[in-house]
């Protein structure tokens, strides 16, 4: 987890993984047996993740990885993983290259695809504003990239006429300020911000500032209350989209709903200094409550082996935090827990549903 670095806002999801296993070990744990999860700073960085990795693998033998955050970090050590037949549970990237258990029986993803995720931007460009001159900001890596290939895969020969200008940034850069001052130029009437937490703010913050107005997309990475809409200025939010698929916890039609109910009281028990309504929180109990169900489905026979056959046989599994609908479907040749999404927007308070919950594929 980068608990330190460029992307440190993601530490979030650490801490509160730490915090749910502390719950499951204080009910005792799982088949009766107590769970030590081991989690290391690696800033974001892949060499780091390559250490941390082998440490963890070499050093403290650990059954398998798990909800590890970054597209290239975690490719950084996949081959490694898959040698060693370690499973690479849940990762915490949209990337496709999670979903191949062909080429990589051992490792497999959580969130819907990035990919997807600009399939669904596109579905939604093509019918509501098939005129619309986009502009792409993406992060100069596998994660940015994606969402490159999802727009050309969804907007197919409409591709060249609606996008009509992207531009890159580097996770090292100090702001992307320049980069949209660059993309306002262009003429778009619509942007779509391809970004880790930190420059999702910033990019809100300065298309605000510059008296920018384009229908602004978003990842669905870096849409959290806490971490991205408050320090951009939740005024400055206004009309911000994303494809989501993770229920909203500001939203009053969820202030009585059981499933975050359930993760309110497990925050405020085991995360009582943080804010209980950071989404990356909420994330991190949702991935949790799969690699349980994964753990639980594991009976007595807890080896390597079984823990990855485990996962790639859940069925029509409800999470609590999860949009109700969204399933976790798997399978030995299907390795995407989830493919189903909903456009949402940003109304100032919450995030309301725009679309109708739809598969991305």
């Amino acid at each position: 987890m980068p608990y330190s670095g460029p992307a440190s806002a993601y530490g979030a999801i650490g801490k509160a993984h730490t915090a749910f296993f502390k719950m499951i070990n204080d009910k005792g744990g799982v088949n009766g047996r107590k769970i030590t999860l081991i989690s290391l700073d690696d800033a974001y960085v892949p060499t780091k993740a390559v250490e941390n990795t082998r440490k963890l693998v070499e050093g403290e033998g650990v059954a398998f990885m798990y909800n590890s955050l970054g597209t290239a970090n975690n490719l950084a050590v996949q081959k490694y993983l898959n040698d060693k037949k370690i499973p690479q549970l849940f990762v915490a990237t949209g990337a496709d290259v999670w979903a191949n258990p062909v080429k990589f029986p051992w490792t497999m993803g959580f969130a819907p695809a990035y990919r997807q995720e600009s399939k669904a931007i596109s579905a939604y460009l093509l019918k509501e504003k098939p005129n619309t001159k986009l502009c792409v900001l993406f992060q100069n890596d596998d994660f940015g990239k994606e969402y490159l290939t999802g727009l050309r895969e969804g907007l197919g020969d409409k591709y060249d006429k609606i996008v009509v200008k992207s531009v890159s940034y580097e996770v090292t850069d100090p702001s992307v300020d320049s980069q949209l001052v660059t993309l306002q130029g262009a003429g778009c009437d619509a942007l779509l911000t391809a970004t880790t937490q930190k420059f999702g703010a910033q990019s809100i913050r300065r298309v605000f500032d510059i008296g920018w107005k384009p229908l602004h997309f978003m990842s669905g990475a870096s849409i959290s209350r806490a971490a991205v809409l408050i320090p951009a200025g939740l005024e400055k939010s206004v009309g911000l989209m994303a494809a989501g698929y993770i229920k909203d916890i500001t939203d009053p039609a969820y202030a009585d709903d059981p499933g975050l109910n359930e993760y309110r009281a497990f925050a405020k028990q085991y995360l009582p200094d943080a804010d209980i309504n950071d989404g990356n929180q909420v994330y991190a109990f949702g991935v949790s409550q799969l690699l349980l169900k994964v753990i639980e489905q594991c009976g007595d026979d807890l080896s390597r082996e079984n823990i990855m056959k485990q996962a790639a046989n859940l069925k029509d599994v409800q999470l609590s935090v999860m949009t109700n609908g969204v399933l976790a479907n798997t399978s030995p040749t299907d390795y995407r827990p989830y493919s189903q999404l909903r456009l949402v927007r940003f109304n100032g308070r919450h995030f309301e549903a725009m679309s109708d919950i739809f598969n991305a594929d």
